[in-house]
């Protein structure tokens, strides 16, 4: 029996213990910004954004609300990096949300700025809600994005290699000049020459349709070189292969005029996959033709 007992308090405390805690709420109404951080990329053609406000209920008539700017944490300044449209907010009769909108001022926006402002919502103390005490407040961060253009990365450029340090070759450092130039046939591709190893060409495709999301991709089974001249050995069909990494995103920067790219490497022996060297982190960085020319009298 005393044993029967033991075993029925360690179910039921087992029992409690799994018993999950969820928040939950009446139909009280509470009005927030819907994240607390906004990050938005300001485009030449399109520089309006949007961030949203929403409230837990829904009610039968419009509910409007002020917007304020908040100069503490700011460095964003009203006028010069941005304009709000309007400064008041309007959820409409029968909606859980609606928008504020917000123009950056393109050309006054440097391509290396990270600007930010915080903005709060002007409403009665019963609307905030205490779960979430700064709900009321939303940080907006902007970036320059500048239009995608193939021939913004064509010239030459500054390699900067983590491949090339752990595994030089005929290279003395892990840093090189390198020319780059548009490929003859495929849209959106560029052609580096000599990329990482002297005779071996590799192909980048630049993917700027989205803005915010500037991606960069290798085609499979590309050969970076032979290796006899960079391993010292020959582990399969003697061709060292890449492809950008599955585990890490590469990208481009139009304004700043660098690439970063995560270089899978690996091994096989005709189609046969032997083992993967790493996944490496490169930079290339646009330069001038006279920059280049000075780099290339220092030895690179």
């Amino acid at each position: 029996m005393k044993n029967r007992l033991i075993i029925f308090a360690l179910v039921a405390l087992a029992l409690l213990s799994c018993k999950e805690q969820y928040t939950t709420y009446s139909d009280a109404e509470y009005v927030m910004f819907a994240d607390s951080i906004s990050t938005n990329m300001v485009q030449k053609d399109n520089s309006r954004f949007t961030v949203a406000v929403a409230s837990t209920v829904a009610r039968n008539y419009d509910r409007t609300f002020g917007v304020e700017i908040v100069d503490a944490g700011s460095n964003a300044i009203e006028g010069k990096h941005y304009r709000l449209l309007t400064s008041s907010v309007t959820i409409p009769a029968g909606k859980l949300a609606t928008d504020v909108v917000v123009e950056g001022i393109y050309d006054n926006i440097e391509a290396t700025d990270s600007l930010g402002f915080c903005r709060r919502l002007v409403m009665a103390e019963q609307l905030k809600w205490n779960l979430y005490p700064n709900s009321d407040c939303t940080k907006v961060t902007m970036y320059k994005s500048c239009p995608f253009d193939r021939n913004t990365f064509t010239g030459y450029a500054v390699l900067s290699s983590l491949l090339l340090r752990d595994y030089p070759g005929e290279n003395t450092s892990y840093q090189k000049v390198v020319y780059t130039e548009p490929h003859p046939t495929e849209q959106d591709m560029i052609i580096v020459r000599d990329c990482f190893y002297k005779g071996y060409d590799v192909t980048l495709t630049l993917h700027g349709e989205d803005a915010a999301e500037p991606r960069i991709t290798m085609d499979k089974d590309q050969v970076l070189s032979d290796e006899a001249s960079v391993f010292g050995q020959i582990l399969g069909d003697n061709h060292i292969l890449g492809d950008d990494s599955p585990y890490y995103t590469s990208y481009f920067n139009s304004c700043q005029r660098f690439a970063v790219l995560w270089l899978h490497v690996y091994v096989e022996d005709l189609g046969t996959p032997i083992g993967t060297v790493g996944n490496f982190y490169n930079v290339l960085e646009w330069v001038s033709d006279e920059e280049a020319e000075r780099l290339k009298r220092e030895g690179f």
